[in-house]
């Protein structure tokens, strides 16, 4: 079996996009391996998933080491709980993170190059330089997959100089690159001079989740009111407080924020400085593997994501396909790639980026009316049957069969 390197610089507890592209590489007969980072007391070392991929984790501190080393593995939400909250760091913390970064990445380098793999798969920038250096040690092939645009990426603003300075020197040595959207790809083939990537969209495994109740009934709604749910990190440029404002102004209706992240206390403050607790809600993080049934639980699904970057302004984002999976109606942000989406397929309303006033119209015009929801559920169902992991499969083992068998490159 070809043995494959995934890294990435994140827990792997709730990526769903890396599962994903694991899973299927594993099941087209390759062996392989996650290098992910260790929280001890929260996450396993090593272990070894359903699918046989092996995860292996580096704690993000030669000091974590000391950290408790035993109890149950968590969600990210919980791995996010046992940071200390963020202060303004000094000089002297700044040169201590960048020594603790540093020393993280050489042992996940030095894993990488124990494992020996003939592909090492980089995911996002953050893990490309360390992956290249590990593919340049051990003479494998280096793919890399461009999960956003990090040069124009909310939170990354401080960053975006070094971040290009890594990709255009780096990105052009790959054997393979992979992106997210075509909007993206297109972008990466004209600012690093590459071919353009393959696209693989965020979509989720096409699967059965029939309606229920599993909203309602776990946080105990009275009311027979349609739920619209959005779910996601719950993050600055999501559109998120505008959607809790603007339920005030639609009656007879939930809205549902499932996820996690910086916000989730001000937008609690939010809906509770309105008085409109009753009406907003919110669940934590959950497993991949149980969101479907929250999803299919709802009536509507949002995404009222900002034009605050380049990176939103390119996205589709997992939420969307997620929607259409289980066969929501949806309302949107007027973005080119959701608007393919969208109107290609007939599942939804758009709403023009920044509009609090438009995204409240829209989803009051749409709980308004019974039949439209249901010809946009109807046509969500249909939709799935080609906007699923399934696929486009095929697309990633074919691009592995050309990054195995091509001529070695000499950057």
């Amino acid at each position: 079996m070809t043995k494959v390197s995934m890294i990435v610089w994140n827990e792997f507890l709730n990526d769903a996009r890396v599962m994903k592209e694991a899973q299927t590489l594993q099941r087209a007969g390759y062996k392989v391996r996650v290098f992910a980072l260790h929280t001890p007391g929260v996450t396993e070392e090593y272990t070894v998933l359903q699918d046989g991929i092996e995860v292996v984790r580096v704690a993000r501190s030669p000091l974590w080491k000391l950290r408790k080393k035993s109890g149950p593995v968590a969600t990210d939400a919980t791995v996010k709980a046992t940071r200390p909250a963020p202060i303004k760091a000094s000089l002297k913390m700044l040169v201590f993170r960048a020594i603790a970064r540093g020393w993280t990445h050489f042992a996940l380098l030095l894993k990488m190059l124990e494992y020996r793999a003939p592909v090492v798969h980089s995911h996002d920038v953050n893990t490309l330089p360390t992956a290249w250096l590990a593919a340049k040690l051990s003479r494998s092939r280096l793919v890399y997959d461009a999960h956003e645009i990090s040069t124009s990426r909310e939170g990354y603003k401080s960053l975006r100089k070094v971040v290009g300075f890594v990709e255009k020197r780096l990105m052009p040595s790959a054997n393979g690159t992979i992106t997210t959207t075509d909007a993206r790809a297109k972008y990466f083939a004209r600012a690093y001079g590459v071919a353009r990537p393959l696209v693989l969209q965020n979509r989720p495994r096409l699967v059965e989740s029939p309606r229920s109740n599993k909203i309602r009934d776990e946080l105990g709604l009275v009311e027979s009111w349609p739920i619209v749910v959005y779910q996601g990190g719950l993050q600055q440029g999501r559109g998120l407080e505008k959607l809790i404002r603007c339920a005030q102004h639609v009656p007879d209706c939930y809205f549902v924020l499932i996820g996690g992240g910086r916000l989730a206390q001000p937008l609690m403050a939010l809906a509770h400085e309105l008085n409109i607790q009753h009406k907003v809600h919110f669940i934590p993080t959950v497993a991949l593997a149980d969101l479907p049934s929250y999803t299919a639980s709802a009536d509507i699904g949002v995404q009222p994501i900002e034009n605050t970057c380049l990176n939103h302004y390119t996205t589709d984002s997992n939420k969307l396909f997620e929607y259409v999976i289980a066969g929501l109606p949806v309302v949107a942000t007027d973005f080119p790639e959701i608007r393919k989406i969208v109107r290609n397929n007939d599942i939804g309303l758009l709403v023009p980026a920044n509009d609090e006033q438009a995204l409240g119209h829209t989803i009051a015009k749409l709980l308004n009316d019974r039949e439209l929801r249901e010809r946009f559920a109807t046509n969500a169902k249909s939709t799935a049957r080609t906007l699923n992991w399934e696929t486009q499969e095929k697309c990633l083992i074919d691009l592995y069969e050309r990054v195995l068998f091509a001529p070695s490159q000499t950057r």
